[in-house]
């Protein structure tokens, strides 16, 4: 049993799903991998996304430690978000994540050509 959060999880794995698991965190993190963007930029990067869901993902995010934000005080108000130390230890694993979604993709022949 791990406890993080006032939350219990079975094993490490039911955790580390509940932290980035779902269909926008991932996608997230990969975007701000190598860069720091505003809230509208990484909405341009994920056209498919609502602003609420964004808003949503990313507050999950901030407070599993793995995005920091950054609030500017000038107007118009600056937001921005980039990886923490914790969310920058992803990376390998969301890179792996990509390599092998193409492997399958090519073995089985799902990628548009």
């Amino acid at each position: 049993m791990i406890k993080f959060k006032n939350n219990e999880y079975q094993c490490s794995m039911e955790l580390t799903l509940a932290l980035i698991g779902g269909k926008w965190k991932a996608l997230i993190l990969w975007q701000i991998k190598d860069k720091t963007l505003r809230f509208s930029e990484l909405r341009k990067t994920l056209p498919k996304i609502t602003q609420k869901m964004l808003t949503q993902q990313l507050r999950e995010l901030e407070g599993s430690g793995l995005v920091t934000r950054t609030v500017y005080t000038q107007i118009p108000p600056k937001v921005e978000y980039s990886l923490t130390k914790a969310g920058r230890s992803l990376l390998p694993i969301l890179s792996t994540l990509c390599e092998w979604g193409l492997a399958y993709a090519h073995e089985y022949e799902t990628i548009d050509r």
